[in-house]
């Protein structure tokens, strides 16, 4: 019996620079935002404060749990703390789904009790906010395959989405007077911050059990593998998320006496690249004549 283990070292783009820069700008809004909500009285900046708040340290969570998975494998913990991210994209997605709340509540409260508060103000306190969230956002458009940096993307672009409606609200209810205008485009925002939260949580605990990752379909891996010149067996194979970022594939394959390295070697290549599997592990299990295998025990 052969066995064959890859480690394919890979490690995460941590995104530090736009996570300091995103950490930074918003902290210095959330500061700006809370201290003109409570000088015009505005429950709208304060739920929004609030909301910001959330997200800034939904980023330095995001960060700390790259930053630890990127560490080597110690003795204790032979795959490293990779799996730090998973925790970590499933507590954003809570904390999304928290400050959605959050908002819904303070939307109820405004329909029950209209507070009449400056628009101008309100706009251009909320047009900073979407300057920043938007651009901080940006700073994680490309690394949507990462559950951390989706949930950094995700959090920004929430929040971007949330100051516009307040700045919305703001010109409507300068030149109207419709103060309900602004809970209802909360609640509203709401529900498309359920909507990703809910697609974020549903990944992170998916992974966090070891089920397969999304972008890999079981049967179809399973059938590439006994469709191999030959490969005459497949049996106990695994497939689960070693990170955000990494997969990891356990299998043994009943193969023919006589296989070389080359044939192992090109299984695995063909994993990585039609699969994305970084890391496999593949127990060969050879055939043998029943009457001379006797002889050779």
């Amino acid at each position: 019996m052969a066995h064959n283990h890859h480690h394919h070292e890979h490690e995460p783009k941590s995104f530090g620079k736009a996570f300091a820069i995103g950490i930074v700008l918003n902290t210095l809004y959330v500061a700006i935002e809370a201290f003109y909500g409570f000088a015009v009285g505005s429950s709208a900046l304060l739920a929004d404060a609030g909301h910001n708040a959330s997200d800034v340290f939904s980023l330095i969570l995001a960060w700390v749990a790259i930053w630890i998975a990127e560490k080597k494998p110690s003795g204790q913990y032979t795959f490293g703390l990779r799996k730090t991210t998973i925790l970590a994209s499933m507590f954003n997605g809570l904390l999304i789904i928290g400050a959605a709340g959050f908002i819904l509540v303070d939307a109820i409260q405004k329909f029950k009790n209209p507070v009449e508060i400056p628009g101008n103000t309100l706009m251009i306190v909320a047009g900073i906010g979407i300057i920043i969230n938007t651009g901080t956002a940006l700073l994680f458009m490309k690394g949507q395959h990462d559950l951390n940096i989706k949930g950094a993307f995700l959090h920004m672009a929430a929040d971007a989405a949330v100051t516009l409606g307040v700045l919305i609200g703001g010109l409507v209810m300068k030149f109207t007077g419709a103060y309900w205008v602004d809970p209802t485009l909360s609640i509203i925002i709401v529900v498309v911050i359920l909507y990703g939260a809910w697609q974020l949580l549903s990944d992170s605990i998916k992974l966090a059990v070891d089920a397969v990752p999304n972008h890999i379909d079981y049967n179809d891996v399973h059938t590439m593998l006994k469709e191999l010149n030959g490969v005459e067996d497949v049996h106990d194979l695994h497939i689960w998320a070693m990170s955000t970022t990494e997969t990891a594939l356990t299998v043994h394959l009943v193969i023919p006496e006589g296989c070389e390295d080359e044939y192992i070697f090109k299984i695995r290549n063909e994993l990585k690249e039609k699969f994305g599997i970084d890391h496999t592990t593949l127990q060969i299990e050879k055939t043998f004549d029943d009457d001379e295998y006797r002889e050779k025990i």
